[in-house]
């Protein structure tokens, strides 16, 4: 048997995840921190430049203002280097690169398996808070085609796409912000979306106008009521309400309609999942799961959204409430909600 390593296991190094290793460090709370990749590991495979739909203020985390050189909205760049200045400001210790693969036990007693170097370690602590995020993976569309060099779920760097044939499949915030960054950047955009219009509701309001200006000067084409049958070298066949092909030409495909949690470690732990998003059950008061001792923080508490209602600027709340109930403290009084979030 493992020896205790510590009171708390925090699974999970997003901004969520260092916001509450920061607040266990506050509270005197001995923890161990893990994360399968480098901390913010989802930010990092966002295009360089791209700027949070959330002001400042209400992604900065742990007390620690956010300020960025022009007072706009951060970047990709400009919060990964935040988050980098906050673990260093409080000198957290987080086991990177180490990723949990197993987790067995129940109350006051859970052993983590970890991966590292090549071997498996073994972790003995008394309670364990997954901080694992909503949006670990890309949905996937099963059509032919779909494994091909050209074709990528992964928005990277709008220059790939200069003076190239470019289809996006998706009408979200993403898949609008992609088009519109590719457009500016040379490439010649088509959008294929499974409704006859973009939601006004899942569009934020600077980009929503711009989008289809764009669209009805002719400039980039949408491709509405359309949904994907296959993709090819150069090309791809979208299919339309009234049951036509239509080819549009592709050099590049970005398959952009939405990402998936991974669940795994709930499942692991003996969380209870709900739904086809496998929304986990937890008592919203202490972040305390059906399984005694395991707690939940972030986005993780969505389980895959279908429309994103969870975001970093309504999750601060989640350290204050882990702390009180470890602690056997008051929790905090819940905020009235924000009637429009910002992410």
């Amino acid at each position: 048997m493992a020896k205790l390593a510590a009171e708390v296991a925090v699974v999970g190094a997003g901004p969520i995840g260092i916001e509450v290793a920061v607040a266990l460090k506050r509270a005197g709370i001995d923890y161990l921190h893990f994360d399968a990749r480098q901390i913010g590991y989802t930010i990092s495979w966002f295009a360089p430049q791209t700027r949070f739909f959330s002001s400042n203020e209400r992604i900065a985390i742990a007390g620690v203002p956010l300020f960025t050189p022009d007072q706009t909205k951060c970047t990709r760049e400009q919060y990964l280097a935040y988050l980098r200045a906050v673990v260093v400001q409080f000198d957290l210790k987080i086991h990177t690169y180490e990723p949990v693969v197993g987790i067995r036990g129940d109350r006051g007693e859970f052993v983590l398996t970890t991966r590292r170097g090549g071997g498996e370690v073994k972790y003995r602590v008394k309670k364990l808070v997954l901080a694992t995020g909503g949006t670990e993976r890309p949905r996937k569309v099963d059509v032919p085609g779909c494994e091909l060099p050209h074709v990528s779920h992964y928005f990277r760097d709008p220059h790939e796409y200069f003076q190239k044939d470019l289809l996006i499949v998706g009408g979200r915030n993403s898949a609008v912000e992609a088009a519109l960054r590719s457009h500016y950047a040379g490439a010649r955009v088509s959008v294929s979306y499974r409704h006859a219009q973009f939601d006004a509701a899942s569009i934020k309001y600077w980009l929503w106008p711009e989008m289809n200006g764009l669209i009805q000067s002719g400039k980039l084409k949408a491709y509405f009521n359309t949904t994907l049958k296959e993709i090819r070298p150069g090309g791809a066949v979208v299919v339309d309400a009234n049951g036509r092909s239509v080819d549009i030409a592709a050099d590049f495909v970005l398959l952009l309609i939405g990402y998936e949690a991974d669940m795994t470690l709930c499942r692991m732990a003996g969380v209870e999942l709900k739904g086809a998003g496998q929304m986990p059950v937890f008592d919203a008061a202490t972040m305390e799961t059906n399984v005694p001792g395991v707690y939940l923080a972030g986005t993780a508490i969505g389980g895959t959204q279908e429309r994103y209602a969870i975001f970093i600027e309504n999750c601060h709340l989640h350290s204050e409430r882990i702390v009180a109930a470890l602690t056997g403290a008051k929790p905090p009084e819940t905020p009235a909600p924000v009637e429009r979030p910002e992410s």
